[in-house]
C-alpha cells in the first residue's frame, strides 16, 4: 500500500508563473470560519470514501503482482526455478480471482490519495486562467501549463488494478520462454506486463463537498423555529460561504458553467426566505440535489 500524499498549495505567487504575472502574483486567502467549521466533516467524508475504496482491494491480486515482480527479480538474478515458482503462484492467484468473479474486469491492488487545495479568491483564479489562455493563443504551451498547474481544489483517489482481460493470459506466456532459455524475452514480457496495470481516478472537488456540507448545516439551522441572533448569523454566513465555494468550483472548472446560475438564484431566494428568523422544512432539498449533480 502506497502512503497517501498530501500536497496543499497555498498560492502566494511563489510558483514559477512566468513574467506575465510576476508583478501581480495570485493572492492567498484564508478559509472563512464557516468553511473551517465543516473541515473536520470534509476530512471524515473523504476518509470514509477512501476506506470504502480500500475494501475493494483483493489480496489475491496484490499477491499476483508481488509474485510477478518477484519473478522478474529472480530472472535478473539468474534464478530460473524461483522465477517459475513465483509465476505459478501468480497464475494461481489470478485463476482464483476470475473463478470467484468471471465478470470482473479490473482487480484492485492499491489505493493512493492525493489532496490539492488552493486557498485563494475567485478573481485571482480568473486572472490566472486569463493569462494561461493568452499564453496558449501565442503557442506558449509550457508557460500556460505552468500557470494553471496549481489551480485545483480536490482529492483524487487513484486505484491501481490488474486488467484481467490481458494480464492472466500474458503471464502464462512467460514460463515457456524461460523453458526455451529466452530469458531476455521473458524479462521484457514481465516488465511490459507490470506497466499494463490500470490506474483509475475518482476526483472529489473540495469546494462542492464543502458546499454540500454547509447546505446540510444551513438546513438544520433553517428548521429551528427559535433561532437566536447568533444562529441567524451562522445561517447567513453558511449561505454566503455556500455561494463562495460554488464560485470557486465554477472558476476551477468543476462542472458545466450553465449549472451554476440556477443554483446561485436558489441561494439568493433562500437568503430572503430565512431572513428575520423565518424557518421551515425542506427548503434546502432542491439546492442540495442540484449542487450534488453539478459534478458527475
Amino acid at each position: 500500500m502506497k502512503k497517501s500524499v498530501y500536497a496543499s498549495f497555498l498560492m502566494l505567487g511563489i510558483m514559477n508563473i512566468g513574467p506575465a504575472l510576476a508583478a501581480d502574483p495570485i493572492k492567498a486567502q484564508k478559509q472563512s470560519s464557516a468553511a473551517q467549521s465543516v473541515q473536520s466533516k470534509v476530512d471524515r467524508d473523504v476518509a470514509a470514501q477512501a476506506a470504502e475504496e480500500r475494501k475493494k482491494i483483493l489480496a489475491d491480486a496484490v499477491d499476483a503482482v508481488a509474485n510477478t515482480e518477484g519473478a522478474l527479480l529472480a530472472l535478473e538474478a539468474k534464478k530460473k526455478n524461483e522465477a517459475l515458482s513465483l509465476l505459478e503462484k501468480a497464475t494461481g492467484k489470478l485463476d482464483l480471482i476470475m473463478a470467484r468473479d468471471p465478470d470482473l474486469a479490473l482487480a484492485p491492488v492499491d489505493i493512493d490519495e492525493t489532496v490539492i487545495d488552493v486557498y485563494t479568491d475567485v478573481d485571482s483564479i480568473k486572472a490566472m486562467v486569463k493569462e494561461a489562455r493568452k499564453a496558449l493563443d501565442n503557442n506558449r504551451l509550457q508557460e500556460a501549463r505552468n500557470l494553471i498547474k496549481g489551480l485545483a481544489s480536490e482529492i483524487v483517489i487513484a486505484t491501481t488494478s490488474i486488467p484481467l482481460e490481458t494480464y492472466p493470459d500474458t503471464i502464462k506466456t512467460v514460463a515457456p520462454l524461460i523453458g526455451q532459455g529466452k530469458i531476455k524475452e521473458a524479462k521484457q514480457v514481465l516488465h511490459d506486463l507490470l506497466n499494463t496495470l490500470v490506474v483509475t481516478e475518482h476526483v472529489i472537488p473540495l469546494p462542492l463537498l464543502r458546499a454540500d456540507l454547509l447546505i446540510t448545516e444551513a438546513d438544520a439551522l433553517a428548521k429551528n423555529k427559535k433561532r437566536t441572533k447568533d444562529k441567524n448569523k451562522a445561517l447567513a454566513d453558511a449561505l454566503k460561504e455556500v455561494r463562495h465555494q460554488l464560485q470557486l468550483a465554477e472558476a476551477l472548472g468543476y462542472g458545466d458553467k450553465t449549472a451554476f446560475g440556477p443554483v446561485y438564484d436558489q441561494i439568493k431566494a433562500l437568503e430572503e426566505k430565512v431572513a428575520g428568523g423565518k424557518s421551515g422544512e425542506g427548503w434546502f432539498d432542491k439546492l442540495k440535489q442540484d449542487v450534488s449533480s453539478i459534478f458527475k
